[in-house]
């Protein structure tokens, strides 16, 4: 029940706040998209009427519109880029389309058109999102804050006006509005945005809380000690938007090379225009071979060199479960030799379960007694750690016992009446505050060595069994780690921001050796920038808000889906939408694959482009000839970039990526 201090009207002064405006930006809300969602409806307009052999006007018409709607932007830019003496490929291209359609080839030119302005607006799409998730971070640091002024009195007050030193109350549910320093009372903190951790923690006087994390069942008094601008959120905010704008530039292969291939072909193109000229040829002669030189010399070819593998390895990999949001992710993520691993929510599932039932010796309980004892007092408790014991009751079906004078301390436990017995379920560092030898600090030992939480049983003041409980390993996280070794290299890192312990005990079931615990999102970021400095690609795989920042500043990213952050979603390269690791080993496989495709295809692109040039240049070559050898290296190469798209392509990938589990895992107790 919500407490009366929760329940309190904030004071009169306080205006009512409109809903915070919608932040996630409209595809169509971009002027790239508008356009290119024209050219495209324009073009299958145009395209069945050019087919069916309508009245030329007619079609013409739809096509001219298209030319317009599609190449006026990238044009326009085009011309921009000139004024700063370089040379846009999105120029060429729109020279091109307008070079074919002036010898009679207006379809080609329309879909070169169609092709790059789509390919504008799934990158303006892109970044408008990446910028949304970054400005909708700010949503997680409340817009108020309870300030308690020198008389004893409140007021309300928005959390950036806050100052260091001001002492504000933070009720149960709320959260909290400043990095500051508990004064009075206890509470549990899920702090998981911050730090990953997967269980709220304790807090008590004297320790640090972070704005933006959601305080439990007790009040707070918190004294501000960093302003708002400064706290851990808005550092996070600031470090991805720092990393998404000093992000090496990603490009294709293709665009690497374009200003010297664009200048080349365009001064080739004048030089083969007026060289006949100053030697006597006429000037349709000369027109004519210049059109055709540029017409072989395009670089159709060598752009759809590219593009058809990385598209159909994007569509094969969407088809098993991880999206890959640009040709460019696609092709950054085979260049990848290390990779960074979170830890929950990632190799884990992020919901803690009960994992170990430990009676003591002479309590006469056995594992259901003792799991039905906790379970019963649990029951009232909404405590994720006793959510993970109801639960396990519930799949046992172990009748619960009614649950009488049911009380909560946050950070220590709860108690209750249980069949006239006092049960009192919660942390051995509280309850047990005697007794520091005997078999239930064995067992809460045990327990906690292995990486668990201990949660301890007394029945009357007196301990009669040790529970454990943990967020459960994936059962592929073992196979994904050996396959992404296999891949690399070298073993993969865990970074997380949960304690030592834990993270060392998980890192033994999976076969990592190097482990970087309790860390903020700045130490993530740190360790990713100084591999990148070391000359390492590395790639980051996390689900969290606090993952974000590492995500962006990697050579690549990829998000998990089901329980991944919004902020974390965006920001990433790539999402596993089904939260299945092997997909991870097997995309990136596909990527190399891709890759090597694409080299394939600029050689056959590269041999048809200087055979034609040749003919043209030291013979005649023929118009007709010369667009059919144009468009048959088209289809050749763009037919076999599409070879990525069979079923098949995948499966040759997950049995290059197959690695039996590591060896050294835990077998795990049977609990039942």
């Amino acid at each position: 029940m919500p407490s009366a201090l929760a329940q309190r009207p904030a004071p009169a002064s306080v205006e009512a706040r409109p809903a915070p405006p919608r932040r996630r930006t409209q595809v169509l809300a971009l002027p790239e998209a508008r356009w290119a969602l024209a050219a495209l409806l324009l073009f299958l307009l145009a395209l069945p009427l050019h087919l069916l052999g309508a009245p030329a006007w007619l079609g013409g018409m739809l096509f001219a519109a298209t030319y317009v709607t599609g190449g006026w932007e990238p044009g326009w830019a085009g011309v921009m880029a000139l004024k700063g003496k370089t040379l846009d490929v999105d120029l060429l291209m729109v020279v091109a389309a307008l070079g074919a359609a002036a010898i009679g080839q207006v379809l080609d030119g329309a879909l070169l058109i169609v092709i790059f302005a789509t390919s504008g607006a799934l990158e303006a799409v892109a970044t408008a999102r990446t910028a949304d998730s970054v400005r909708g971070l700010l949503d997680l640091a409340p817009s108020t804050a309870t300030r308690l002024l020198d008389d004893g009195s409140e007021e309300i007050i928005d959390a950036e006006r806050l100052s260091v030193g001001d002492i504000t109350l933070v009720r149960p549910g709320e959260r909290i509005g400043a990095d500051g320093q508990i004064l009075q009372g206890t509470s549990d903190v899920d702090q998981a945005t911050i730090t990953g951790e997967p269980l709220p923690v304790a807090k008590q006087p004297g320790d640090e809380v972070f704005a933006g994390t959601v305080n439990g069942t007790g009040a707070l008094r918190v004294r501000v000690e960093r302003d708002p601008s400064d706290s851990v959120i808005a550092r996070i905010v600031k470090m991805v938007e720092e990393a998404s704008e000093t992000k090496a530039p990603t490009q294709l292969f293709i665009e690497k090379i374009e200003q010297r291939y664009s200048i080349g072909m365009v001064l080739a193109t004048l030089a083969v225009f007026a060289v006949p000229l100053a030697f006597g040829d006429n000037l349709q002669s000369a027109l004519l071979r210049a059109m055709t030189f540029m017409i072989v010399a395009s670089p159709c070819a060598v752009v759809l060199s590219t593009m058809p593998p990385l598209l159909s390895a994007i569509a094969n990999a969407g088809r098993h479960g991880i999206l890959a949001k640009s040709a460019v992710v696609m092709e950054r993520l085979g260049q990848i030799n290390a990779v960074a691993l979170d830890k929950t929510g990632t190799l884990t599932e992020g919901t803690p379960r009960l994992t170990d039932i430990c009676p003591l010796p002479g309590s006469d309980l056995d594992q259901a007694s003792l799991l039905r004892l906790a379970a019963s007092a649990e029951h009232p408790s909404e405590h994720p750690l006793a959510r993970a014991v109801v639960d396990a009751a519930r799949e046992r079906d172990l009748p619960l016992a009614a649950a009488d004078n049911f009380t909560s301390v946050p950070g220590q436990g709860i108690t209750a009446t249980i069949d006239s017995h006092i049960i009192q379920v919660g942390s051995p560092a509280r309850l047990l505050t005697s007794n520091a030898n005997g078999p239930h600090i064995e067992a809460v030992t045990d327990v906690e060595d292995t990486g668990q939480t201990a949660v301890v049983v007394l029945r009357d003041s007196i301990p009669v069994g040790v529970l454990g409980i943990a967020d459960q390993l994936r059962p592929d996280a073992a196979a994904t780690v050996a396959a992404l070794t296999l891949l690399t290299g070298r073993t993969p890192v865990l970074l997380t921001g949960d304690n030592e312990r834990a993270a060392q005990h998980l890192a033994a079931q999976v076969g990592i050796t190097d482990v970087r615990a309790g860390l903020l999102p700045q130490d993530k970021v740190s360790a990713v920038q100084a591999w990148e400095a070391d000359a390492q690609r590395v790639l980051v795989v996390g689900d969290g808000i606090n993952d974000a920042p590492a995500l962006a500043a990697a050579h690549s990213g990829i998000a998990m889906g089901k329980a991944g952050s919004d902020l974390a979603l965006e920001t990433a390269d790539a999402v596993v939408v089904r939260d299945d690791l092997a997909t991870i080993p097997a995309v990136i496989s596909l990527s190399r694959t891709a890759r090597r495709l694409v080299v394939q295809n600029l050689t056959i692109a590269g041999l048809f482009i200087t055979a034609l040039v040749a003919w043209d240049l030291i013979g005649t070559l023929p118009l007709p000839l010369g667009v059919a050898g144009h468009e048959g290296s088209t289809v050749i190469v763009g037919l076999n970039g599409l070879r990525l798209l069979r079923e098949t392509a995948w499966a040759h990938q997950t049995r290059h990526t197959d690695a039996p589990a590591n060896t050294t895992n835990l077998e795990r107790r049977d609990t039942a």
